[in-house]
């Protein structure tokens, strides 16, 4: 059996997409620190467990390196004989104020792949582009099943700033566009916010707009994985508020449950479904406010979108086992050989 080391050990998204007949090599991360870097990511660690693993694949979870230190693990990956699989989650990282540092890793980390995947063709192209590899595209698995007992409340519009991570548009911007889209195709609009956010010190203005009746404001903590999907499977429409990006796990959530998804243009998003409505915002030209108005008009007021069939999630998960053991055989047989 194939033994693989998987960056960072568990996700819901490696649990959907790993095949049965492969060893998941450890250690997992401590219970009290999930998010933990991987040891994988240690040169030392790596060469001195190398003889225990034939696969290392890397999704995410390297925020924490420089660029210098990617390198040095690839060049510790090379010299150990493991063969390296890399799955672009991100070309833009969320989590990153400026792109140059990831920007980096990618030359780095795709320089150093025997096998790149990605979730999208669009995305696929601009690897082509830019790093000059090509890809395997892998799209995104469902990772939710929607609740019997959560109703949908008819043209309610959400939009989740989280912790206002770095990805953020300028949130009074966002929550007035899409305020007025809802109510213009008759519905409302719901903000949510994370309750570890000082919002009178970061956005001044959010809670005076809310309470003179504009949109509803909820600050909570964060939603465990039920609550996240009965939030979403009340809306009718999920605006992503992203500066930039490039994947969406939200957007595939919205789809299993049946909500629309209002995105922006950077990234990849519509290419992860076709029901997508889109609004204009990049970095370099920022945000289109009026068209992130119309946009959520135009989804506020459409059907509801079907929530993706369980038989074609259920396939589509069979599918991308498949493909993932047909790298990680290919891989290994590659290095066994070298």
């Amino acid at each position: 059996m194939i033994r693989v080391a998987t960056v960072p050990y568990a996700h819901p998204y490696l649990d959907a997409v790993l095949p049965a007949d492969v060893v998941r090599v450890g250690p997992p991360p401590p219970p009290a620190d999930p998010w933990a870097p991987s040891p994988w990511l240690d040169p030392a660690y790596l060469t001195a467990h190398a003889d225990e693993v034939d696969v290392v694949h890397l999704h995410f979870g390297f925020d924490h390196m420089t660029p210098d230190e990617v390198v040095a693990w690839t060049e510790a990956v090379r010299r150990s004989g493991i063969a390296l699989v890399v799955t672009v989650h991100d070309l833009r990282n969320p989590h990153h104020s400026t792109r140059e540092r990831h920007d980096r890793h990618l030359v780095a980390l795709l320089g150093a792949a025997e096998v790149v995947l990605t979730l999208t063709e669009g995305a696929a192209d601009e690897i082509a582009e830019r790093f000059s590899r090509s890809c395997i595209v892998v799209p995104h698995p469902g990772l939710v099943t929607p609740l019997p007992d959560v109703g949908r409340e008819p043209r309610l519009v959400g939009v989740h700033l989280k912790s206002l991570r770095s990805n953020l548009l300028d949130p009074l911007d966002v929550v007035r566009a899409a305020a007025s889209g809802a109510v213009s195709g008759g519905g409302r609009l719901r903000v949510d916010v994370h309750d570890d956010v000082d919002l009178d010190a970061r956005v001044p203005g959010l809670r005076e707009g809310a309470e003179a009746g504009e949109y509803e404001l909820v600050v909570h903590a964060r939603f465990d994985d039920r609550e996240l999907t009965a939030y979403l499977q009340m809306l009718a429409v999920s605006v992503l508020p992203h500066r930039f990006g490039t994947h969406s796990g939200w957007l595939e959530a919205c789809r299993d449950v049946g909500t629309r998804v209002v995105a922006p243009t950077c990234g990849h998003y519509a290419d992860q479904w076709d029901d997508v409505v889109l609004y204009g915002n990049d970095e370099v030209r920022g945000l289109d406010a009026g068209s992130l108005t119309a946009a959520v008009l135009v989804a506020v007021t459409r059907p509801w979108p079907a929530r993706a069939d369980p038989g074609w999630r259920a396939e589509q998960r069979t599918q991308l086992r498949r493909v993932h053991d047909h790298v990680y055989g290919r891989v290994a047989a590659d290095r066994a050989r070298a």
